[in-house]
């Protein structure tokens, strides 16, 4: 079997065109020891083909996990041919990732995608010139409109290590060319033949990674140190800033040839919206609405018409009926039929019946992707992160973060600056996942149905409070210091592709209602039975229960919040198991898993203050066991973990307080309190470590009174 491997820049349209030639026939899953995903798949037309789908890259520099995994991979020598994705748009800036391919040995075909929207801005690139000058075959494509893909799959398959021969390499300034012959004589047969020219070239750019594998003698590297040396001397520059700077070279030399303008100085469409939405006073006003949109359109309108239907119809009367009446045609014990129908069916039905809302926020969100407008959002945010001292990087985790916090924790490994990192994780959990979306949907259905600024209110509340405790946490004198530099590409709109849409929505459901099928089916069971009997292990009724008797000995905790009775408190502890379990937990203590029931058995033990305070508790205290499990490995420090849950969840006790407590002065006329006052105090303090003038960094100055009571 010929195995291909699928890798571009991301945005370049190649998950796209993996689909497309895939289809279903893919495979996921994760690469060993890391947590990327690897996805790989049999060709639609010829089975005898395997395409490696890699993750996207800027290039063979391994910055990130991604980027370890796809040259790990390449260097293998596993793959027989690459298929690299080239966006048409930004010739340039693709083809640095390019020329790193070529050098691999391995036979590269390129498909110049988006060659469609290369058209529409007028703007034209000849394809067997570029062939000819890269040395490699080329092949025009378009994922959206589907041309090219069955040739440049043909191609890809035709050019392989068992069919090509001599390789052309990109050749740069002699000077640059001489140090790498000089460097492949060193090396001699330490390195495989066909990769020889990668590997010179990055230990030419003094490349750790690479230094670390090669078992080179000292001799062999007191050489190339040499070479190094001498060549820098030459250029009057460091190795690394020599190899981009004639890589460029050699790419500008390829593009003056290949690329033709008819309109030069034209603005293209991408660029009249982009003055619009990324203007800087246009831009938060027009995510607001869209954000608003998204929320009325998932939970107000479209969404809850169905969550509706599931919820008092499906899991509210179908479902229980079914099972009940089976179960009594099987004759099965009550406490068996107990646990199955006021248990399981009741905290599974009460989940599953928010999908509908959850597919639907998917879909919204994955046409904002699939256009291009998300990572302008990241770009606008950077704009406001960077006046308060904080990196634009750590809005991509909050983006991840509104499908699931777990990847989210993940992705701040991007960030290079550690205290950055830190701050990220801190926080990046504030936004509402789709497991909180269920919390909302529950309480805005319930207590605000007619409000549709509730839900989409969470998650403006998010990022306000990522925005706040990040300033407040930048200044203190431990997670301090300068901040990351963000460089991120800003993709040409296009259309939404129908399916690669519903294709991300049905993926986000369906791991959504694998989380049913496992973790909170676990929990519904464990709620049912300590809902159900005391500590003798005797059936009882709920209120003097083993939930019942925990939760009262903690209530007292919560009732400055505005919920203090056991069920809400046994509710936000559940929480921590898994977010979807909330709802799961009041439909099993409340024996009433339809909406309409649950939201009439909630609005009788508390008000709308109490319902939303609980509400923005939740969507702020410590994510699930799963992404705190994330946080430890991330933080690789227990008590850093213990700190990131301790502050999370200790701000989430604050907000909720000052919410509820002036709530109940402004909105409902009672009497300040001593617990008004105590809101007042965390407020003034909250305030104060937000405004105050950040803590000097101590960092040793290098003098040269310094150096010489060193080297004396």
């Amino acid at each position: 079997m010929t195995e291909i491997a699928l890798i571009g820049n991301p945005n370049s349209g190649k998950t796209s065109l993996f689909n497309l030639i895939t289809g279903h026939n893919q495979r996921v899953g994760n690469w060993p020891g890391v947590t990327v995903e690897r996805k790989s798949g049999l060709v639609k037309k010829n089975k005898d083909l395997e395409i490696q789908d890699l993750p996207g890259i800027y290039s063979m520099s391994p910055y990130s996990p991604e980027e370890k995994v796809a040259r790990d991979y390449l260097l293998s020598q596993r793959a027989d041919s690459i298929l690299n994705v080239v966006d048409a748009t930004n010739l340039e800036r693709n083809l640095y990732l390019t020329t790193q391919l070529i050098e691999t040995g391995i036979p590269v075909t390129i498909a110049l995608n988006m060659i469609d929207v290369l058209d529409g801005q007028g703007k034209k690139i000849n394809v067997d010139k570029l062939s000819y000058h890269l040395g490699v075959p080329v092949v025009a494509t378009s994922a959206l409109k589907q041309t090219g893909v069955d040739q440049v799959v043909k191609k890809a398959a035709h050019t392989t290590t068992s069919t090509v021969g001599d390789l052309a390499f990109p050749i740069y300034d002699d000077r640059l060319e001489a140090a790498i012959s000089q460097i492949l004589e060193v090396l001699g047969n330490s390195v495989p033949q066909r990769s020889a020219r990668f590997y010179a070239i990055k230990l030419f750019e003094q490349d750790s990674l690479v230094e670390a594998e090669l078992d080179l003698s000292q001799f062999q590297r007191k050489e190339i140190e040499d070479i190094i040396r001498i060549t820098e001397e030459i250029f009057t520059e460091d190795a690394e800033s020599i190899v981009i700077n004639e890589r460029y070279a050699f790419i500008e030399r390829v593009c003056q040839m290949a690329e033709s303008h008819t309109e030069d100085f034209a603005l293209t469409l991408s660029d009249k919206i982009d003055r619009i939405v990324t203007n800087r006073i246009l831009a938060l006003p027009i995510f607001a609405v869209v954000m608003y949109l998204v929320y009325f359109l998932s939970i107000q309108t479209v969404g809850t018409m169905w969550t509706d239907w599931a919820n008092d119809v499906l899991f509210g009367k179908y479902v229980p009926d079914l099972v009940s009446s089976g179960l009594d045609y099987l004759q099965v014990q009550d406490w068996l039929k107990s646990l199955i129908v006021d248990g399981i069916v009741a905290g599974i039905g009460t989940v599953l019946g928010f999908l509908p809302q959850i597919f639907v926020l998917f879909i919204c969100l994955g046409v904002l992707e699939d256009i291009g407008y998300m990572s302008r959002i990241a770009f606008v945010m950077d704009r406001i992160f960077r006046r308060f001292g904080l990196s634009g990087k750590s809005f991509i985790p909050m983006l991840i973060s509104t499908g699931c916090g777990v990847p989210a924790v993940m992705s701040s490994r991007t960030i290079e600056n550690e205290r950055d990192r830190r701050i990220t994780i801190m926080t990046a959990t504030f936004m509402p996942c789709s497991a909180k979306l269920e919390i909302i949907a529950l309480i805005a259905g319930a207590f605000f149905p007619g409000n549709s600024f509730v839900a989409p209110s969470t998650y403006f509340i998010g990022i306000a409070t990522i925005i706040l405790s990040g300033i407040a946490l930048k200044k203190t004198s431990f997670l301090g210091g300068l901040t990351s530099p963000f460089i991120m590409e800003l993709p040409a709109y296009h259309w939404p592709k129908v399916l690669s849409v519903l294709r991300y929505a049905f993926g986000k459901a369906m791991s959504f209602v694998k989380r049913a099928g496992t973790i909170i089916f676990s929990l519904t069971v464990l709620i049912w039975f300590m809902s159900n009997y005391n500590f003798m292990l005797q059936n009882v009724d709920t209120e003097v229960s083993i939930l019942a008797t925990l939760g009262k000995d903690l209530s007292w905790i919560f009732e400055p919040l505005g919920f203090g009775n056991w069920q809400a408190t046994v509710a936000a502890l559940t929480g921590l198991a898994a977010k979807e379990t909330v709802v799961a937990t009041f439909g099993i203590l409340y024996h009433n898993s339809s909406e309409a029931g649950l939201a009439t058995a909630l609005q009788a033990d508390y008000s709308a203050l109490a319902a939303y305070s609980f509400l923005i508790f939740n969507l702020l205290c410590a994510p699930c066991f799963a992404a705190i499990g994330a946080i430890k490995r991330e933080m690789a420090n227990l008590r850093w973990t213990v700190g990131a849950i301790v502050f999370q969840t200790g701000l989430a006790y604050c907000v909720s307080l000052i919410l509820y407590q002036f709530g109940q002065v402004l909105l409902y006329g009672n009497p300040i309190s001593l617990w008004t006052l105590v809101a007042v105090l965390f407020l003034v303090t909250m305030i104060y470590f937000v405004v105050r003038k950040p803590r000097q960094i101590k960092d040793k100055i290098i003098t040269l009174e310094n150096l010489q009571e060193a080297n004396s």
